[in-house]
């Protein structure tokens, strides 16, 4: 495609709906941007939205044989995991920070921009052929190095309380001990989206500045195909490291699950919608078609909910993945103290091991208003609260 190409947009915008109200303007916008591209089919913008690159956080978009990477997101397969155990919750409580549960997940996992183990951990993703693009090739070992740990920014491991109410998860109703993890395919799905976002934005130089970061790799294109090679294998990747975090953190306390639910909220997948195959991009966004479980969680002094999902076909069949943010890092920083978090905490019942101030609660919107504004795609069938929670310590320093 040479520069001389003009853009041109779809007749009429690709239909699109948004849940919740008071939605950043920012936001929308990019969504409505999203829905102007030719190969847009239809869009959905869920309640927990916030502004991301190209495509918002918490941004829906099925397109015709087309992938579009940076509305997949730059952490290829973020994804959550829980495992709940059928153990007393009063050993948890017990901890107070400073016992056996502490002591697992200090030891088991590691946070932090570029944390790596030493020792390194063992799964049979390492066996997959990472041959698909020239980067995952290249970045196999720094991969190995890096499984099992949980980086940084919002991504966390805590144990918490779990009270299921639905008898058809596989469990009686009641209160357990859960692990909860948030995180995806570390440094080297950063690199895989880096290195094809820069491919896609150089096929399409005709594409207005606000819409650069939608550019698309066509599916049947050379790029596409490895872009999406890369892609389906970070997301095992990503589902291995949670594997590990979750394995290792129970063996080392003695523990065997009696539940696991888990979902990718980065991704895109091939579905069918209105009779035709599309691509469909979930950026912060829980699948959700009938039936499906999920995870969706609120801030560490906030539950998480697993959810089931009812098939909103104007949803894409979709959901938040979490509470969202109402203010930025850099905002968070500035404004807020740790005095006051602290306080929150201890009231919440939460022992925080480490964090940096741009996560406490108040940077996120009310999980339960993003629960109720979201009540025609999913139905609640357990929540957790946490009780010791771990992310990347205040710098994003990789830990020891």
């Amino acid at each position: 495609m040479n520069n001389e190409t003009q853009f041109v947009p779809r007749e009429a915008p690709a239909p699109c709906r948004q849940w919740g109200e008071d939605l950043d303007e920012m936001s929308v916008q990019q969504m409505k941007n999203a829905c102007d591209l030719p190969v847009s089919v239809r869009g959905a913008l869920m309640p927990d939205a916030h502004v991301g690159y190209g495509l918002p956080i918490g941004g829906v978009l099925a397109t015709e044989n087309a992938v579009i990477p940076y509305a997949v997101g730059v952490d290829i397969a973020c994804r959550m995991k829980l495992s709940v155990f059928d153990i007393p919750v009063k050993r948890l409580l017990r901890d107070e920070g400073k016992g056996r549960f502490t002591e697992a997940i200090q030891k088991e996992t590691k946070f932090g921009v570029g944390a790596f183990f030493r020792e390194k951990r063992e799964h049979y993703v390492l066996d997959r052929d990472w041959s698909v693009s020239p980067v995952t090739q290249e970045c196999k070992d720094k991969a190995w190095k890096q499984l099992g740990t949980s980086g940084s920014g919002n991504h966390f491991v805590e144990f918490g309380e779990i009270e299921i109410r639905d008898a058809s998860l596989g469990v009686e109703p009641g209160t357990y001990v859960a692990l909860m993890s948030h995180s995806g395919s570390r440094g080297t799905g950063a690199n895989v989206a880096s290195h094809y976002c820069k491919l896609a934005r150089a096929a399409h130089p005709e594409l207005p500045k606000e819409l650069q970061h939608l550019s698309w790799l066509d599916l049947d294109s050379e790029a596409g195909q490895e872009y999406w090679a890369a892609m389906e294998l970070m997301g095992e990747y990503a589902a291995a490291n949670h594997a590990c975090i979750h394995k290792h953190i129970a063996e080392n306390l003695g523990l065997e699950p009696v539940l696991d639910i888990e979902n990718h909220h980065n991704f895109a997948w091939k579905e069918t919608h209105d009779g035709q195959e599309v691509i469909v991009h979930r950026k912060g966004a829980t699948p959700a078609g009938k039936g499906v479980l999920g995870v969706i969680p609120g801030s560490m002094a906030s539950p998480a909910y697993v959810v089931r999902g009812k098939g909103s076909v104007q949803s894409l069949h979709s959901a938040s993945h979490g509470a969202g943010r109402v203010m930025s890092r850099k905002k968070a920083q500035s404004k807020l103290k740790w005095k006051d978090a602290q306080r929150l905490l201890k009231d919440r019942g939460v022992n925080l091991l480490s964090a940096g101030l741009d996560e406490v609660p108040f940077v996120y919107k009310d999980i339960d208003q993003v629960m109720a504004a979201q009540s025609d795609l999913v139905e609640s069938v357990a929540r957790f609260f946490p009780r010791l929670v771990k992310m990347a310590p205040a710098g994003e320093r990789p830990e020891d």
